[in-house]
């Protein structure tokens, strides 16, 4: 059985399909599983030991320089293999459009479970999934729908242990990026946390764009000590989060990734919610905002009140309380 999954980006919603996968492929043994994934996450699939091949469509690469010509090609390629089952885990009009390319019939959310509803039309088999359930149990129960076989009830198997690193450093690593402006802790407390630090661990902070790079620096040089990694590819950057001892996060794909790892980790959430997207890890902890706006959902605050701190859903996150949490994480897993 040749089986297609059709999940193009970002880090974190290709690291909340890893559990589907690992359920599927435990119950269909027998089955092939290929994916199609934005160009620039390719190598993220490649990491789960059930998939066999990875098709790679340039699409952020279009909206950069609208080079179509690209993904006509990229798409053309799917043509040739055929599928038993095309599975559409993404439910947006493009993902849908994608997996109409692909010679198979197509399963995906119904229109009531999906925030673009006419991406389902172009489903031959719609599945109902509650649109409040966390990302993971809704694509988990997805793929069981879709491939016939009842949800596990265990908790998310990420299928990374054998690529799992136990701590072999001193590190912690602050992963300080976000993909909304919204969702960044403030600088100060970034700089709280590393004096809390101190010599208890080395401390890095990785940076890829040239935002991040300036925040990590500045960070740094305001705390007194700390260590700027430079620009990292995700293939590279992954050994650097399975060898450490402790992590902070913000709503991250990185920070998923660090759940999936099993390393001792916090994670802030400020406008977004845990019970939709947070982080799912056996030494993972959540800290969630309880300001009166939060969760906005909100890209940017518009909030115009008195604030110690911007963004300021992030002010009853202090530095104090997110190191207790992460000592208390990283003691767990020593013991």
């Amino acid at each position: 059985m040749r089986i297609l999954i059709v999940k193009l980006s970002s880090l974190g919603d290709l690291i909340h399909t890893f559990p589907a996968l690992t359920d599927a492929a435990t119950a269909l043994p027998q089955a092939r599983f290929d994916w199609v994934v934005d160009r620039s996450f390719a190598v993220v699939p490649t990491w789960h030991p059930a998939v066999t091949q990875t098709w790679s469509v340039p699409l952020r690469q279009w909206r950069q320089h609208r080079q179509l010509g690209n993904i006509f090609r990229s798409v053309r390629a799917l043509r040739g293999p055929g599928y038993d089952l095309i599975i559409d885990a993404q439910g947006l009009i493009k993902s849908a459009w994608i997996a109409r390319l692909a010679h198979g019939p197509v399963a995906g959310y119904d229109r009531h479970s999906i925030r673009e509803s006419v991406a389902s039309r172009h489903y031959q088999r719609q599945y109902p999934v509650p649109r409040d359930w966390h990302a993971i149990r809704r694509i988990r129960h997805l793929f069981a729908q879709a491939l016939g076989y009842s949800t596990p009830d265990t908790p998310p198997d990420y299928g990374l242990s054998t690529r799992h690193t136990t701590a072999t450093s001193n590190h912690i690593l602050l992963l300080h990026g976000a993909s909304w402006p919204n969702k960044v802790w403030p600088t100060p407390y970034w700089v709280e946390l590393i004096r809390l630090i101190g010599s208890d661990a080395q401390v890095l902070l990785p940076s890829y764009t040239p935002q991040e790079q300036q925040r990590a620096h500045q960070i740094v040089r305001q705390a007194g000590h700390g260590q700027v990694l430079p620009p990292l590819e995700l293939d590279a950057l992954y050994p650097q989060i399975a060898a450490c001892r402790g992590i902070v996060g913000l709503d991250s794909g990185l920070a998923h990734l660090a759940a999936a790892l099993n390393i001792p980790a916090v994670t802030l959430y400020g406008p977004t919610q845990v019970s939709l997207s947070g982080a799912i890890g056996q030494y993972q902890y959540n800290l969630q905002s309880g300001f009166a706006c939060a969760p906005c959902l909100r890209r940017t605050c518009n909030y115009t009140g008195p604030a110690t701190v911007h963004p300021a859903c992030f002010a009853e996150l202090t530095p104090a309380q997110v190191w207790r949490q992460l000592q208390h994480r990283m003691a767990l897993r020593t013991n």
